[in-house]
């Protein structure tokens, strides 16, 4: 119910009648009333003057500009997603082992959809088996539970889907476009606004700053359900040493305050669309540009690392199975496929 009245308020930008909020969520005034002020407790300032209702209030210097500041919270969240993410339940931790692990926990008496977001993580998984930070108060960590009818050979594009997603979400509140962010002007592609480094990199200004893995169960060659997670650096932080060279937080590459409860919204509200073209058509020739103009290897010189051998070529994109197609000195091209390859740039990390 909070999250209704938070969306309806914000949509309204003016005062909402407390009779009209009984009836958008079927209940009585005093309901109505509970939720204001448990929304108030929670950080929002919300206005109410008798004969007319309630109004949230924005207030200048706020970081998302409607005079919450950065609330993460399961309201502000649920309250910014629309129809097209797909998104049937939110559920909201201050700590878990894993939000993958606590999505697939949740997929047996669930039809998908399943968003779990979490303060922390105890122990957050990378790819490859390793370890993720997850300190508090500083990222956003989720994973999204889902039940597509697709086949097995076609789960690892998923990623591929998330990660454009997440590009366009993090553009989106970058520029300025998402409801409640300010953005920043004559942002430039390649310095300012996020890469792709194939396959689950999201990098800026050659730095990485989110980290994807997907993970499936599945029954013969079909899909029982997939968990996509994201980890998202959006505060300053100070990196373990090992990673402190490559990995960037989000607001210290743009110059940018940002809201995580609108960041993680506008990715998934990026990618229930998406999600809905891929199992139309079951490849991504329909992404490929759009993946393509965000592929910070295209053009350059990359290094594959094989475990049956290394090898050196040019990024030259995707294929429409989005295998990284690799141009070798002769021109041959070899397709890459994710499993338990990475990519690195000849000279760095991209």
């Amino acid at each position: 119910m909070k999250a209704k009245i938070l969306e309806l308020l914000r949509r309204k930008g003016d005062y909402v009648s407390g009779q009209e909020l009984c009836e958008l969520n079927n209940v009585s005034r005093t309901a109505v009333w509970k939720a204001i002020k448990a929304l108030e407790k929670e950080g929002y300032h919300i206005e109410a003057v008798r004969n007319r209702g309630y109004k949230l209030i924005e207030e200048d210097g706020a970081s998302d500009e409607t005079g919450a500041g950065d609330i993460f919270s399961k309201s502000e969240i649920a309250s910014r997603l629309e129809e097209a993410a797909g998104v049937r339940e939110v559920v909201f931790l201050n700590s878990c082992d894993s939000t993958n692990t606590e999505a697939a926990r949740r997929a047996e008496n669930s039809d998908g959809g399943v968003l779990v977001v979490s303060e922390e993580q105890t122990a957050g998984k990378g790819r490859r088996g390793r370890n993720w930070n997850s300190p508090a108060g500083s990222n956003v960590y989720f994973s999204l539970m889902i039940k597509p009818d697709l086949s097995t050979d076609v789960a690892p594009m998923l990623t591929l889907i998330m990660a454009l997603a997440v590009c366009r979400g993090m553009e989106k509140v970058l520029t300025g476009s998402a409801i409640g962010t300010s953005g920043r002007k004559g942002a430039s592609r390649s310095d300012d606004l996020p890469m792709i480094k194939w396959p689950n990199d999201i990098v800026m200004g050659g730095r990485k700053c989110c980290g994807m893995l997907t993970e499936m169960s599945c029954e013969e060659d079909r899909i029982k359900y997939v968990v996509i997670g994201v980890g998202i650096n959006v505060k300053h932080q100070d990196f373990p040493d090992e990673i402190k060279e490559t990995a960037v937080s989000l607001e210290d590459a743009s110059g940018m305050k940002i809201s995580r409860s609108i960041l993680v919204a506008e990715v998934l509200n990026e990618f229930g669309p998406l999600l809905e073209r891929f199992i139309e058509e079951r490849d991504l020739n329909f992404a490929r540009k759009a993946y393509f103009d965000r592929l910070i290897n295209s053009g350059r010189k990359v290094r594959v690392l094989n475990p049956k051998g290394e090898y050196e070529g040019t990024c030259r994109g995707i294929s429409e199975k989005g295998e990284l197609l690799v141009e070798m000195s002769g021109g041959d091209i070899v397709k890459v496929n994710s499993g338990e390859v990475s990519v690195r740039g000849v000279y760095g990390y991209v």
